[in-house]
């Protein structure tokens, strides 16, 4: 087979694929498992954390509402729509007015204030909750392409049930006493334990169930106007 110059190889011969009007406005392109990028790892890969799938996803992070926010943008950015429920409302209202250029893609409603989302393969659902050390239990049933990330500014004596439920975890850093929880219930080595108490700002170690990684997130221009550089306490 001869090569054009510029094209490459001559492939199989196939009818073009032509739509009508009508059928191109029923396409859809879902966000799926490709995720969002939350940072860089320690070989400065970009990091990605895959929140939508076919089945109710749970996410847990111990640290602060800047980098749930970030993730927040971040998620919207890509076409999904953010819910917040949250006890400090001031916190978030700047960030949904500055998320989708004035379209309503993250709304923010009080504790207890969610109703049914009707999440889709088409149009994913991140339900973040920011209610506290001790957040009472979610009034929004779990469902498919709807993600749960559940903030928590430190850990406390109940906390162990909700890192062993999760799907994924993220700890900033935290006491040596909470590093010692967090350690005993992921099944961290000693040495990310004895790591977590001196984490810089916006620092996370992300574990799921088959592995784990320390990802350090930074906001592009646009981001730091909204939310300002990394920290970890609120």
């Amino acid at each position: 087979m001869r090569a054009r110059a510029g094209f490459g190889l001559r492939g199989p011969r196939r009818e073009q694929h032509l739509l009508t009007r009508a059928q191109l406005a029923a396409v859809a392109v879902p966000v799926g498992d490709d995720g969002v990028v939350i940072g860089e790892d320690g070989q400065g890969t970009p990091a990605v954390l895959g929140l939508f799938r076919p089945t109710a996803y749970e996410v847990v992070l111990v640290g602060g509402v800047w980098t749930a926010q970030l993730i927040a943008l971040r998620a919207a950015a890509t076409g999904a729509r953010v819910v917040v429920e949250t006890g400090r409302g001031q916190s978030w209202t700047p960030v949904a007015r500055a998320a989708g250029g004035g379209q309503p893609c993250v709304t923010v409603h009080p504790v207890g204030g969610i109703g049914p989302q009707g999440a889709s393969v088409t149009a994913p659902v991140l339900v973040v909750r920011d209610c506290g050390s001790r957040p009472a239990r979610s009034r929004l049933s779990p469902g498919p392409w709807q993600t749960t990330l559940t903030l928590l500014p430190f850990l406390g004596p109940e906390s162990d049930r909700m890192l062993a439920t999760a799907d994924v975890v993220g700890v900033q850093r935290v006491s040596p006493s909470e590093a010692a929880l967090a350690g005993r219930v992921l099944g961290l080595p000693a040495s990310e334990v004895s790591a977590l108490p001196s984490l810089g700002d916006g620092v996370t170690l992300w574990s799921n169930r088959r592995s784990r990684a320390f990802v350090r997130g930074g906001p592009t221009a646009a981001e730091a106007q909204v939310l300002g550089q990394a920290r970890r306490v609120d």
